[in-house]
Formats: C-alpha cells, sequence, structure tokens
C-alpha cells in the first residue's frame, strides 16, 4: 500500500512528465484579494492568469496547495469530524492549462493517472458533465461528453446541472462547465443493490467525488451576460485526502495515513483510544486532528488567531477543537500545542515553512489555549448564573447567543447542558441572533463593483515609482465601486509611480493630472496584480494623456518609518536574540508600528539598547543598497523574509550593512539611513500570544515628541517649584500613602461604629436577628466590610444592607451559617433571583455572603422589604 507521500509524489511526478512545472503552495492566508480571506481552491494563486491581469510564465502547471474552507459560500466547519471526509485544511491537487491543452488531453491525462498510475477499478468510476442550461443558452458540453466516452460506458457518464457542473470564481469573472470525477467505494454487494449512478451527487459517504475539471471558456458579467474568453484554460482540483482513502483502501479519510499519526498522539495524551465509530468521542478525536491542521499552517503561514477577520476564523476553529476535548474527551488541559511537533515533521518536505517555525507556532496553540480554558470555566459559571433564575424553564436565544459569541460555547454543549437541568433551548431565538450577526457583518463589508470599463484591452501596468514620483500615462481600464453605499471609482493606468499598499506599507496618495482636471488619488491598493487608485470622481476625458504624480513628501515620510522598521528589526534580533522574526507592520506618514515574535516584556534596558542599535545606524549614514536577485540566491545571502508571503522567482532584496540587515522587500526606502534622522521607541505591549508590539517615531515626528516631552518637564518642574521632579513627586507619592493609611483607620473606626449601630437596632423575626438598613457610603466594598463587622458582633443574623452610590446602588446580603443550613438559605441565589430584578443589575457570591450592583438605586427600600419577607 503506497503511503500518502509516495501518493501526492506520483501526482506531480505524472503530470511533470507531461510538460507541467511543478509550482509550490501558495501561502493559506491571501494577501491582496479582498474577496478572500483564505485561499480555498488551488486556482486561487492562477487568479491573475485567468483575469488576464497577468502573462503566466508557463503554460502548464502543477501542485498541491494549503486549503482552507471555513468561511463564506465554501463553509465546511459543523460538518468536519462528524462525516468522514469533510476537512477545513486540506490539500488540493491540481494540474493546469493557460491558453494551451483542453478538454481533450485533461480528460485523457485524468483518466491514465487514476487507472494506469493509480490502479483504480475503472467500472467505480463515474464522470459528470455539463448539461447545458437554455436560460442562459449555455448547450449541453459534447465535446466532454465524447472524451469520456473513450474511457468510460456510458452509463457512466451522467448529465449534471449547473449547480453542480458549472463552475464560476464568483459572482463576476471567468467560469466555465466542468467535469467531475466520482468514485464509488462500496463493496460489490452493495453495488448490485443500488447502482452507482443513483448515488452520484447524493451526499453517500461512500460514493463522492475525487477530481474536478473546470473548461474555463466564458467570462460573467456584472449584468450576469457570459462572455467568451480570449484563450480556453484548464483548472482541475482533486482532494488530497479522499484520493489518498481510496488508494489505501479506506472507509474514512481519518484512516489514512494522513491523520492516523495524529489520532495516535491525541490517544497517548488522553489515554482514551480512538473507536472508529460515531460516538461524540470519536467525532472528537477526529475534529482534533483535523483542526491542528487548519491552526498550525495557518499561524505559520502568519496568520495569528484574533478577534477580527481571519484570526477570528483561526480562534473559532481552535476554540471548537478545545471544546471537543474538554467536554468529550474529559481532557482540561491545553492539548492541542502537543500536537504541533509531529504535524511539523510529518510534512516537513512538502510544507517546510512550518517546521521552520514550530516552536513559535506551538507557544502560541499554547497561550491561545490558555486562555480559552479560562474563558470555557468563565462561560460554565455564566451558564450557572442563567440556570438558577426563578421559574426557568427556557434558555433564551439571547442567552445562548451570548455563550456562544463571548464564552465560545456552541449550541450543542449548550443544550446539552439545558437537557442535564430540565431545560430547554430557544433555538429559533438563537438562530435568529446568528443571523443577524451575520447580516451586520455582511452590511459592514459589502462591495458592489460594477464590471470594468476596457479603455486600453490587453494592456497591462507597470510599476515605476521606485525612482519615479510622476510618469505621462494612459488609463486601462476604470469601474465603478459602491463601499458601504458611497461611491467611489477604481483606476488602473498603464504605468504607475503610486505605489499599492502591501507588506506593511500604506499606499500613496496624489494626483492624476487629466490637460489640467485635477483627480485626487485617495489610496493605492494591490487587488491580485492590479495596481488600482481610488478616486471619488472621474475625469471629463478618461482617454486622454495625463500625468500621474505621487505626494512626495508625504512618500518621504513613508520611506523614514519604512527604512527604520529594518534596522529595528535587526536591532531586536541582536538584543533579544535570533528567534525575533517579524510578524506584522504598519507603515505610513505618520506611523510606524512593528510586531515581532517574543514571549515577554521588553526591559527598560532591552529597550534603550534597541533605540541605540538604530540611532547608531542612522548616524553611520549607511548606503541603502537594493538588488533583484534570483530567490535561492536571495536566501542564501541570509536574506530575511516572511514566512505567508508568496514571493516570485525574482525578489527585490534590501540590504544596510550586509552584516546587520538584509531582507526580502518590495517596499520604498530612503538611499541612505541618515536621511531618516532619528529614532525613538513610544510604546511596547502584547498584542497577540507570542508577539509584541514596538510604535515608534522618526525624523520631524521623534523631533516633535522630544520637544513635547522636554515641555511637559519644563511644566512638572515649575509645578512642583523644583529642579529634581522625580525626587518631589517620589516625596508626594510617600505623604500620600501616609494620608491613606490614616484614611484608612478613620474609616475602620466609622465603619465599626455603623456595624454597632445597626446590630443595636436589629429585629428578632422567627429567631433570627434581621438586619436591613440602607446606609451611606462611598464605595460598594464598604458595605462587605460592616457586613464583616457585624459578623463579630452578634449570631443568628441575616443582614440585608443598601447602598445609593452616584445614582447607583450597591447591595450586600450576610447570612449567619446556622441559619443558612436551617432554613435553607443562599445569599447567592437570594442576589440573582431577588435583588438583581429589581436594581436592574446583576452580582452573585457565596451561600452566606454576596454583593449585587444595579443602575437604578429608586428600588432599595423594596429590596430590604423582600429580603425581610423571606425571614418573615
Amino acid at each position: 500500500m503506497s503511503t500518502s507521500a509516495q501518493i501526492r509524489q506520483q501526482f506531480l511526478d505524472f503530470f511533470h512528465s507531461k510538460g507541467h512545472t511543478i509550482v509550490p503552495s501558495a501561502p493559506i492566508v491571501v494577501k491582496n484579494d479582498p474577496t478572500l480571506l483564505f485561499t480555498n481552491a488551488g486556482m486561487n494563486q492562477f487568479k491573475e492568469y485567468f483575469l488576464g491581469n497577468q502573462t503566466p510564465p508557463y503554460k502548464r502547471a502543477v501542485d498541491t496547495q494549503k486549503c482552507l474552507r471555513v468561511s463564506g459560500k465554501h463553509n465546511d466547519l459543523e460538518e468536519v469530524g462528524v462525516d468522514t471526509y469533510h476537512h477545513t485544511m486540506f490539500e488540493m491537487l491540481g494540474n493546469w492549462s493557460f491558453g494551451d491543452y483542453f478538454k481533450k488531453e485533461a480528460i485523457e491525462w485524468s483518466f491514465e493517472l487514476l487507472t494506469s498510475v493509480y490502479k483504480m477499478d475503472v467500472s467505480k468510476l463515474y464522470a459528470t458533465v455539463f448539461e447545458g442550461d437554455e436560460k442562459e443558452g449555455l448547450p449541453f458540453d459534447q465535446e466532454a461528453y465524447d472524451e469520456w466516452s473513450k474511457y468510460l460506458p456510458k452509463d457512466h457518464i451522467l448529465k449534471g446541472n449547473k449547480k453542480d457542473n458549472f463552475w464560476e470564481m464568483g459572482d463576476t469573472g471567468p467560469c466555465g462547465p466542468c467535469s467531475e470525477i466520482h468514485y464509488d467505494g462500496r463493496t460489490d454487494v452493495e453495488i448490485a443493490k443500488v447502482p452507482g449512478a443513483d448515488l452520484v451527487n447524493n451526499d453517500d459517504p461512500q460514493v463522492i467525488e475525487i477530481w474536478n475539471n473546470v473548461f474555463m471558456q466564458f467570462n460573467r458579467l456584472k449584468d450576469g451576460t457570459l462572455q467568451p474568453l480570449p484563450a480556453t484554460h484548464v483548472d482541475t482540483g482533486m482532494g488530497f485526502e479522499r484520493l489518498v482513502r481510496i488508494l489505501q483502501g479506506k472507509k474514512s479519510n481519518y484512516d489514512t495515513d494522513i491523520f492516523t499519526g495524529t489520532i495516535h498522539v491525541i490517544e497517548s495524551i488522553v489515554n482514551k483510544k480512538y473507536a472508529f465509530d460515531d460516538s461524540k468521542e470519536s467525532v472528537a478525536f477526529r475534529v482534533l486532528s483535523d483542526h491542528i491542521r487548519a491552526i498550525c499552517f495557518a499561524i505559520s503561514d502568519g496568520q495569528l488567531p484574533s478577534n477580527t477577520g481571519a484570526g477570528y476564523v483561526i480562534r473559532r476553529i481552535l476554540r471548537r477543537a478545545v471544546r471537543y476535548y474538554y467536554t468529550y474527551l474529559d481532557y482540561k488541559n491545553p492539548l492541542l500545542f502537543q500536537l504541533a511537533s509531529h504535524l511539523a515533521k510529518q510534512f516537513e518536505n512538502v510544507f517546510p515553512e512550518l517546521n521552520q517555525q514550530v516552536d513559535f507556532v506551538t507557544k502560541v496553540i499554547k497561550e491561545e489555549e490558555d486562555s480559552f480554558l479560562r474563558t470555557l470555566d468563565k462561560g460554565l459559571r455564566k451558564m450557572d448564573d442563567i440556570i438558577a433564575q426563578k421559574d426557568l424553564k427556557i434558555i433564551s436565544g439571547k442567552d445562548a447567543f451570548e455563550l456562544y459569541d463571548t464564552f465560545g460555547f456552541p449550541i450543542d454543549l449548550t443544550r446539552l447542558i439545558a437537557s442535564e437541568n430540565n431545560l430547554e433551548v430557544d433555538e429559533k431565538g438563537f438562530e435568529s441572533e446568528m443571523a443577524e450577526q451575520k447580516n451586520r457583518s455582511r452590511a459592514a463589508t459589502i462591495i458592489d463593483a460594477s464590471d470594468w470599463v476596457e479603455i486600453l484591452p490587453g494592456a497591462t501596468t507597470t510599476f515605476v515609482g521606485y525612482g519615479d514620483p510622476v510618469v505621462d500615462t494612459k488609463v486601462i481600464k476604470y469601474r465603478n465601486v459602491k463601499a458601504k453605499g458611497k461611491d467611489q471609482y477604481q483606476i488602473v493606468l498603464e504605468q504607475t509611480p503610486f505605489y499599492a499598499e502591501m507588506g506593511g506599507q500604506v499606499g500613496d496618495t496624489g494626483i492624476l493630472d487629466f490637460d489640467g482636471e485635477k483627480i485626487a488619488v485617495l489610496d493605492t491598493k494591490k487587488e491580485n496584480d492590479l495596481i488600482v487608485h481610488y478616486t471619488k470622481t472621474l475625469p471629463a476625458n478618461i482617454e486622454a494623456t495625463l500625468t500621474a504624480r505621487i505626494d512626495v513628501e508625504r512618500r518621504l515620510k513613508i520611506m523614514y518609518n519604512h527604512s527604520a522598521t529594518h534596522l529595528l528589526h535587526a536591532a531586536l534580533r541582536e538584543v533579544l536574540g535570533e528567534h525575533v522574526a517579524q510578524k506584522g507592520s504598519l507603515v505610513s506618514d505618520t506611523v510606524l508600528r512593528f510586531d515581532f515574535s517574543h514571549f515577554a516584556k521588553m526591559t527598560d534596558e532591552e529597550l534603550r539598547k534597541v533605540e541605540e542599535i538604530v540611532n547608531e545606524k542612522i548616524r553611520a549614514n549607511i548606503p541603502v543598497d537594493i538588488q533583484e536577485l534570483p530567490k535561492e540566491e536571495a536566501m542564501k545571502l541570509g536574506a530575511m523574509h516572511l514566512f505567508g508571503e508568496k514571493y516570485g522567482d525574482i525578489v527585490r532584496v534590501v540590504t544596510m550593512d550586509a552584516e546587520f540587515s538584509r531582507e526580502f522587500c518590495g517596499g520604498t526606502h530612503v538611499p541612505n539611513t541618515g536621511m531618516i534622522g532619528v529614532f525613538t521607541i513610544t510604546s511596547e505591549a502584547a498584542v497577540a500570544a507570542g508577539v509584541r508590539r514596538i510604535e515608534a517615531l522618526t525624523g520631524s515626528a521623534a523631533i516633535q515628541y522630544f520637544a513635547e516631552r522636554v515641555s511637559q518637564s519644563k511644566q512638572v518642574m515649575e509645578l512642583l517649584k523644583t529642579k529634581d521632579p522625580i525626587k518631589s513627586i517620589e516625596k508626594l507619592m510617600e505623604d500620600k500613602a501616609i494620608l491613606e493609611r490614616k484614611l484608612e483607620g478613620f474609616e475602620a473606626k466609622e465603619i465599626a461604629q455603623i456595624a454597632k449601630d445597626l446590630v443595636a437596632k436589629a429585629e428578632t423575626i422567627n429567631g433570627v436577628q434581621f438586619i436591613g438598613a440602607n446606609v451611606e457610603v462611598d464605595n460598594g466594598d464598604a458595605l462587605k466590610k460592616i457586613c464583616f463587622a457585624i459578623k463579630g458582633l452578634t449570631s443568628d443574623y441575616f443582614v440585608a444592607l443598601t447602598a445609593s452610590i452616584g445614582a447607583k446602588s450597591a447591595v450586600a446580603i450576610l447570612i449567619d451559617d446556622t441559619i443558612a443550613k436551617d432554613k435553607n438559605l443562599d445569599a447567592g441565589k437570594l442576589i440573582k433571583q431577588t435583588v438583581a430584578p429589581l436594581i436592574k443589575g446583576g452580582g452573585g457570591g457565596q451561600p452566606t455572603l454576596a454583593t449585587a450592583g444595579g443602575q437604578d438605586a429608586s428600588n432599595l427600600d423594596k429590596v430590604i422589604a423582600e429580603l425581610k419577607a423571606v425571614i418573615e
């Protein structure tokens, strides 16, 4: 039986023998494409070739691509682990033709690989072809049908509808009919009962699609019409995990050697055995072995877990995995981080970037798990509070959604805990809250773009802005874009000096001068490989030759900050160690922000040392050397590069003293470091697990910062009437501490007196000393102190104290241990069930002492009366 590694290599070797260039996987995290968070198909990295925005360097390509499908229309997350063939991260094997071969060769080679190389049983293979669509005037794909007829019997070639057999990149763009290949993995006995043709595309877990051949022939316009493409292309994608399952004779993807090694590691950690069934415990094993792949590869490609965008998706996947091992494997400590090293070793020869960063990835996962396990514990306490509500029969949709959104509880966990307490869950209400959140997210990001209007069809754009701030050029194409309801225009130029936002450097602004009609460029972004200029208006004559001019002063400030980040990166590695790696940056004319891997707060001494090194390199006025080199040569020189970035065969290398700083970088830089002027760090803090952030200033902004600090220092000296403000402030702090201690003494005496007076006014009710009063205090904590003072003065007590503090309310309940037991009283429950509704607030505590705070102070007398009624 072939291993998964051998099966992958056979695919690459086969197509290499057919003249295809083997291309490395693009990062799983997508950059410069506003339509995608993650690479979700093998074609993503070739999108610009299909759109005609870029000329491919080869006519044929083959690869294995890391993909992630957990957002947008490709969202398989809830099926992952429950069934045997859905995954978050998966590999897509693909072969590509860019205007070269078409249906004949694609189908011929598909069949040859599956039957001659992989030795699949022809009788178990089915192909689907597009049946056509009268509404759109699309014919039946006779050509694909005729090609398959050479290799498969007629009853194994099935017609498919537009949903299954017409592939589209999105609402607009390249598209075309496709031909899926399905495999029937059932036994001969099962096949004799029901033919495989009846089960294709009918969600049978053993009759599954393994390969899709897309034949790109059309371009979908904004109005829905289809135009033939100037050249036809082939885009294929085969699910690697499904392929391995078939070739290794397994019933589940998780039974292949892609996953079994990870499952064995999990077994040893949790001391349980994977049972190969549909139990919750087995689902948990599958969830963990799948999710760890998505988590590890996303982090190694530069996407850290966070609360927004792609980072939120990774955090959701990680938290789903934690919930599964916490709930169903009864493992309460961090587990996922223990799997990273195994995964890194498994994929070191195909996706080496994980193995190169395994220590960092492991630490990030561990910190995320630690954090969420604490949150999960809080969520369970929140659930206890909900269940403790008086006469509760159903958990509201709002509460269920809060548990999901704030504490990471899946609805099935809420349902499980509810059933254990004889409660139901308002699942319709929960779904309504979910739908509202999705609609809010969708509304915030929706962009409505019209079709491109072509002025110079077939022309490509060239960036000339490394050397020329001004250039005469023409418009290639433009379109109208409505973003958040406002009109904008996107313009693409034949030549442009405008740098598009990329690599942390913001886009240029400036002017497009159309024969005296000046159009302001508000921003410049890169969408795939297009440099797009954003404007509010269009010129009267869009076809005229124009002068494109960047804002040079702004660009210079950006360059100071960008070059300074390179010096900062090198200085951090010198001071903290070579584990430091850039994890993100933002450089504009006003901001220098640099994120880097490090697991401890930097000391003042370390920060000063970094500043000294950077300023020393600035004063040395080092020439900034920029070269374009073959990627392999640049890497041999030791040039630093970012994980998760896709680099071409030729890379731009920026060097500031070969022994100090050498990095891959496409950004703009000063010609020598002395132009930066001066550098100062303004803050250092944590921004994510294992990632620190430095903010700094350069040039005139740094000088202004120093001037403000000097001015503030002078003001402090004048206020304190001293030349040594530090010594004076220390004296003030000492005096403050003495006064606070005296104040605490006065407060203690006052509290003791209040307690004594309250005990003297106690009422005896049914053998209980009831003390209820509204007292004057400055804060809620004082109520607790009065309760503790009362505790030492009497027995058999029930104390209910309230206070109006500003416009808000505070309540404390104290119950003698004996009274609490004899009368079955619980201060915490009384706070939640009786007090909280009256004061429009919340709180909790122990059975003998609990407190609450609220927004309404008008019902404090009623609070005391209600609590008194409990005793009566």
